[in-house]
């Protein structure tokens, strides 16, 4: 049996979250450990039953199996699923079929796949498989989605210290979804502000995996709601959860890149509301 562990995420009034001190803030928002080797760790949450987790295979595979919340035979039965690899070269088998993921690329797996299975080409190179996945109502077809295939979208100025590129990989664009998304943003050297000016999408969660933070560095994740503040200091390979009320951004000690996963009611990426910095408290 696949080693595979999981912790549930509840919903917080952001009237609440004004009261939150530290300890209290990073427990409910902060998923410090997505991956580790050998398993699968996965962090069901409340926000559109959203769940983000890694799988790390090593010498042996290990399967996607439901956890209890789902309360499902398998786990794609009423979900579709999301995978970039941020590792080394790895395979993903649905339903029996090989899809060879390497660095930077990624599947979409739809609802009604009976079997995942995540294989590591190199035991010594393993590979990082970030899951990302929401409730689904409808199938749509398995998609492997390399770099060939996204949608590229280059925001900011190196005098604003946010020059950064978008990688859309599972978007309206590319891969027909009920309503994941997912990409990368990668931070240009010299700039470390992503997501600012800052914004809200009332009809969308999101959940931010923060990767590539250098060592001895740090990402300062930005949240809360835009007149009350709040902030969560963060290290590679961690992630945060972000609720529809709350802005998501960040500031790092150095550049850095970022996965990013939205659920909820609608797939217009630019559905938001923009914050002003000087709107900021």
């Amino acid at each position: 049996m696949t080693e595979i562990s999981y912790n549930e995420r509840f919903e917080s009034h952001p009237g609440d979250v004004k009261a939150y001190g530290t300890d209290k803030l990073r427990d409910t928002f902060l998923i410090d450990k997505v991956f580790d080797e050998g398993r699968i760790i996965l962090t069901y949450t409340h926000y559109d039953r959203f769940i983000a987790g890694g799988a790390v295979p090593k010498e042996k595979p290990l399967t996607l199996e439901p956890i209890d919340p789902l309360k499902a035979e398998h786990f794609c039965d009423r979900r579709e699923l999301g995978i970039i690899n941020i590792g080394g070269n790895g395979v993903v088998k649905v339903d029996g079929v090989d899809y060879d993921i390497a660095n930077k690329e990624a599947i979409y797996i739809g609802m009604g796949a009976k079997s995942v299975i995540f294989e590591s080409k190199n035991s010594n190179e393993p590979a990082l498989f970030y899951i990302n996945s929401s409730p689904a109502h409808k199938t749509f077809p398995t998609k492997k989605i390399t770099i060939d295939d996204v949608a590229l979208v280059d925001l900011g100025r190196a005098e604003d210290a946010n020059e950064r590129q978008i990688i859309q990989y599972i978007v309206a664009a590319t891969t027909s979804t009920c309503q994941l998304q997912m990409g990368i943003t990668e931070l240009k050297p010299g700039s470390i502000w992503n997501t600012m000016p800052a914004h809200t999408h009332n009809r969308r969660m999101e959940v931010y995996l923060y990767t590539n933070v250098q060592e001895n560095h740090m990402v300062c994740h930005f949240m809360g709601q835009a007149q009350e503040t709040r902030h969560i200091w963060m290290s590679n390979n961690q992630a945060v959860i972000s609720p529809p009320w709350s802005i998501h951004s960040g500031a790092g000690t150095s550049n850095y890149s970022f996965v990013w996963g939205m659920a909820g009611e609608n797939l217009d990426f630019m559905d938001m509301d923009g914050i002003k910095p000087e709107d900021l408290r």
